[in-house]
């Protein structure tokens, strides 16, 4: 359960090129219910805010997950995920990544070199900093997610074709994939949506336990938001539905039903 809560608050990651911003912008904010069935295990929040660095105005990122009821008396999750990263290119300046799931605590800060393609992280718990050498244009585990909804390819990908991507996290750059299964309009408390479906998956026994442990369902417009994540886990499933949203950049489509 570690990480579950963390894979369905930041789900889908990035490759290389440059980004024209389209899907979003400031303002935007999200909130998704996680629940085990009709149990709600805890949400999750996305808010893009904005920022300054190295001299120019840069989108800052906030992402906040945490369990509630019952399920954070057995296993209580605080996670702050934040990015710092360039609104023309994507690319990230810093990330942050405070959480505490269950004990298990992280409290860093990490800060790219694009053009020496490194990042300093600093772990303030265990008082350290450490050079790791990137791939170019990597993502951090947050930047990604906001990187891929305005990736070129997006909506030109077939059934069965994938993106390959490259995203630094837990000091490490983790070649991942991003597969796209088809479309489906799925019911949601707004109405009916239409969607695109995603299957992520990544080596085995890295961030997933399995290659396609997660199925994400992105809204088929031009905002390219979260609606529903599903994650399988050895008893049922865990999953994720789109709570509340605001700011939006572009209209929130809903099929009217006949």
């Amino acid at each position: 359960m570690k990480k579950i809560i963390l894979l369905l608050v930041l789900f889908v990651f990035t490759n290389s090129f440059v980004v024209q911003e389209n899907a979003y912008t400031t303002g935007e904010w999200f909130k998704l219910r996680i629940h085990y069935g009709m149990v709600n295990a805890g949400y999750a929040t996305l808010e893009i805010k904005e920022a300054v660095k190295n001299n120019k105005k840069v989108h800052h990122v906030v992402g906040k997950g945490w369990t509630v009821g019952m399920t954070k008396f057995f296993f209580e999750v605080d996670d702050n995920y934040e990015s710092y990263f360039d609104k023309q290119t994507g690319k990230p300046y810093q990330f942050v990544r405070k959480i505490n799931e269950g004990g298990y605590i992280k409290n860093q800060e990490g800060f790219f070199n694009q053009e020496k393609n490194t990042v300093l992280v600093k772990d303030y718990k265990h008082k350290t900093e450490k050079t790791f050498s990137v791939p170019d244009e990597v993502q951090d585990i947050v930047s990604s997610f906001y990187y891929l909804r305005n990736h070129p390819k997006i909506d030109k990908l077939k059934v069965g074709e994938s993106i390959a991507i490259d995203m630094f996290f837990d000091n490490e750059t983790t070649k991942f994939k991003l597969k796209f299964v088809g479309r489906e309009d799925i019911k949601t408390k707004f109405g009916k949506v239409s969607c695109m479906i995603f299957r992520p998956y990544v080596q085995a026994g890295r961030v997933f336990k399995e290659e396609e442990s997660l199925t994400v369902w992105i809204s088929d417009d031009d905002n390219k938001i979260p609606i529903r994540i599903k994650a399988s886990l050895a008893v049922g499933s865990l999953k994720a539905d789109l709570e509340a949203f605001k700011g939006l950049k572009n209209s929130f489509k809903v099929k009217v039903e006949q």
